[in-house]
């Protein structure tokens, strides 16, 4: 056998546990639409707040900005979600991955020097 069919042949569980996860995905979403009581009244579709009148409409704008504090914090998690096994085992990975890990590090202050003047970082 080939390697790259071996290689396959290792990754067929994933792909049998992705099509079932489809299935019932899709399934769960069909049956709930299908099965769920469903109603039009202007009640339901009132804002809730613990049983106080509503103040105003829950259709509100969000800032922009809070979608690039989001991004930043995720950039930023994925970094340390690598830095960290890195750390761990960087004597035995020797002096390439240094190298390797300085270029990422740097790609990703690219970006933060970058956010930061076109003012993402400042709470406005």
């Amino acid at each position: 056998m080939d390697s790259v069919e071996k290689l396959l042949i290792q990754y067929l569980p994933v792909l049998i546990a992705a099509v079932i996860a489809f299935f019932l995905v899709f399934s769960a979403l069909i049956g709930s639409r299908l099965l769920a009581p469903f109603s039009i009244e202007k009640q339901k579709a009132d804002t809730y707040e613990c049983g106080m009148i509503p103040i105003r409409s829950a259709n509100t704008n969000i800032g922009i900005r809070f979608y690039f504090y989001a991004i930043l914090f995720v950039i930023f998690d994925v970094e340390a979600l690598f830095i960290f096994p890195w750390a761990v085992s960087f004597i035995a990975l020797g002096p390439e991955s240094f190298i390797f890990m300085s270029i990422f590090i740097f790609i990703l202050l690219i970006g933060l020097a970058y956010a930061w003047k076109k003012g993402a970082l400042s709470w406005r």
